[in-house]
Parts: C-alpha cells; structure tokens; sequence
C-alpha cells in the first residue's frame, strides 16, 4: 500500500509549527485510491462476523460506512459531544493540549457484538484507546482497530493493548 502515499499530500507546519500534517483529501478524491484503500480494509474483516463498524468522527466517517457496508455490518458513529439526540456513553481522553470527549448513543452497541472501529490516521492511540473502551464498557468485543496512516513515531500501537489493528500505510 505504499504507492497510495504519493496520493496523500503532506502539509508541513500545520495545525501549528512542527506538525506534519498527512492530507488524506487527495487520496479521497482519486477513485483508484480511494477505491484501493476501502478494498484493503474491508478484506482484512470480510466473514469474520463483525456487527458494527465504528467510525470516529469526524475523518473515520469517511471510510467506516463504506467498510460496514462493504462487509455487511451496521455502522455506528461515535461523535463530538452534544451530536447524538439520544442517551450516550461517553469517554474523556488526553490530548497533548488537555482532555477531548467523545460520545456514543448507549445503544448502538449491545453485548456481545463483534465491533470494527475504523479511523483515518493512529496517531498517539489516544482517540483510538478510548473509543475501544466505549465498545467494552457497553459489553462489546473489539474484533479489530483499521487505519488508513500509522505514524509508526508515536507509538499508539502500544496504548491498544494486544487488539488487533491493521494499517494500511506506515509513516
């Protein structure tokens, strides 16, 4: 999956000075990568019984649907606060700057559902680490954490614990 690298456009010093921002819009509108990149993450979960796909808001909505589809599955968004009309489950995690929260309705997820949770990019593991305790709070079972872009640098494979996660492009 390296070539769909020369598909993502690097954005230096953005949001702030020293970041490196990968700018998955150019791959999203290529239909060649796009399509390459939602075969990928679908065949690695493909008859393995998921229930749910998860995807995080806001750039996981633009894969999770496509792949829940894909395999079969319903799919579940997992929201910035104060989006979802019903009653949630939420968790607060640490970002770099302070803490975020994110929010999924207390129902979307039932005990013993198998649960994919889709992102774009697996950065620090944070965001990732606490959607996956969303899922296991409400009694479901991560079968498997899917992104796009790793950023092999930063470590978040090891906030994930032994869960299963596919990347599909390491940086």
């Amino acid at each position: 999956m390296d070539h769909l690298k020369a598909l993502i456009r690097e954005v230096p010093d953005f949001p702030k000075p020293g970041i490196n921002f990968f700018d998955i819009t150019t791959l999203l509108k290529d239909a060649t990568g796009l399509k390459a990149v939602l075969d990928a993450l679908s065949a690695e979960y493909a008859g393995k019984g998921i229930d749910q796909v998860i995807g995080i808001e806001a750039r996981g909505f633009f894969f999770a649907p496509a792949v829940a589809y894909a395999i079969g599955a319903g799919f579940v968004p997992v929201r910035k606060p104060k989006k979802l009309p019903s009653v949630v489950e939420f968790a607060e995690y640490e970002l770099e700057y302070g803490t975020d929260r994110l929010e999924v309705h207390r129902d979307a997820v039932l005990p013993g559902q198998k649960v994919l949770i889709v992102d774009d990019v697996l950065a620090t593991g944070g965001t990732a680490a606490a959607v996956a305790g969303l899922v296991e709070r409400l009694g479901g079972t991560v079968a498997g954490l899917a992104f796009v872009i790793e950023l092999d640098f930063l470590n978040g494979r090891q906030k994930l614990g032994q869960r299963p996660i596919q990347s599909l492009i390491h940086y």
